[in-house]
């Protein structure tokens, strides 16, 4: 499999491709990172260095691959994060003139936008491209509860309003959503889950909730779950995998007491997951 993601990368830490690239290669996906940003850290500490790169450089950059013959081969288009409105026509005309190269390629949107206990990080304009422009375009995207409810207008809470919510925004385009952060008023304390939803159906798994702040845990879930959707077809067994990978990263992570991901030191967890989580058919 090989997977062109076009998202931003950071020197020290792991968010973008600087967090999905490793897992990727590890579970044996060549990928074709290209940057959208080369900055010194991620943002969330207020203070970081290095350029944000222009939507001409990015493109420029997409070209070359293309003219060496690549897109054919690609199966998967994968975009993040998008810090400025320019970068979101580069991702749509790449995904384009794969998709014109290579028919049976997708394309996968983790649609960034803020989380519940944040709000909306991005400028302005970014959730109105998304909603608008980008996830209609996309065939797979990755939301969490609080960035599906903005994308759909609509406040998912329980199960059955958040399967309406993912009902809603897979009427925009998309025929597979993955739901992250879901947080049900009725689950158990001290619990967090995620929610998949295809043409064949729906499910959920719930894991204990890490109290702790991952950045770039996001941006592995997407590219995991990616990737092990489209070889398998499998959502359910993709669910499983992406979330025994993803609660053994976040596991080692607070175990450190590190702030950045400990994504090396978790490659087993790609590589081999446990599967210690049970996947439930709820449609």
């Amino acid at each position: 499999m090989k997977i062109l993601s076009i998202q931003s990368a950071v020197a020290y830490g792991h968010v973008g491709n600087s967090a999905a690239v490793f897992p990727l290669q590890r579970i044996g996906v060549e990928v074709l990172p290209v940057y959208t940003v080369n900055f010194s850290n991620h943002t969330g500490y207020g203070q970081w260095r290095g350029p944000l790169i222009s939507p001409e450089d990015v493109a420029d950059v997409i070209t070359g691959i293309e003219e060496r013959g690549a897109f054919s081969d690609i199966d998967v288009v994968l975009s993040g994060y998008q810090g400025g409105e320019g970068i979101a026509d580069v991702i749509l005309d790449a995904v384009a003139r794969v998709k014109a190269a290579n028919p049976e390629a997708i394309y996968a949107c983790d649609p960034v936008m803020g989380n519940a206990k944040s709000g909306c990080f991005v400028a302005p304009a970014i959730p109105v491209l998304l909603r608008d422009r980008v996830v209609p375009a996309a065939d797979l995207i990755t939301p969490n509860q609080f960035e599906l409810g903005y994308l759909t207008g609509t406040e998912p809470s329980d199960l059955e309003s958040t399967l309406a919510s993912v009902d809603a925004a897979r009427a925009l385009g998309p025929s597979t959503v993955l739901v992250t952060s879901v947080e049900r008023p009725d689950r158990p304390e001290g619990t967090i889950e995620m929610l998949a939803v295809t043409d064949d159906g729906a499910w959920i798994v719930q894991t204990p909730h890490i109290p702790m702040k991952a950045n770039g845990s996001g941006d592995v879930t997407a590219a995991l779950f990616t990737a092990h959707y489209v070889e398998s077809g499998d959502a359910p067994a993709a669910l499983a995998k992406t979330t025994s990978s993803i609660f053994d990263l976040l596991q080692n992570t607070y175990d450190s007491g590190e702030r950045e991901l400990q994504l090396v030191e978790s490659q087993e967890a790609y590589a081999h997951p446990r599967m210690q989580f049970e996947v439930t058919q709820v449609r």
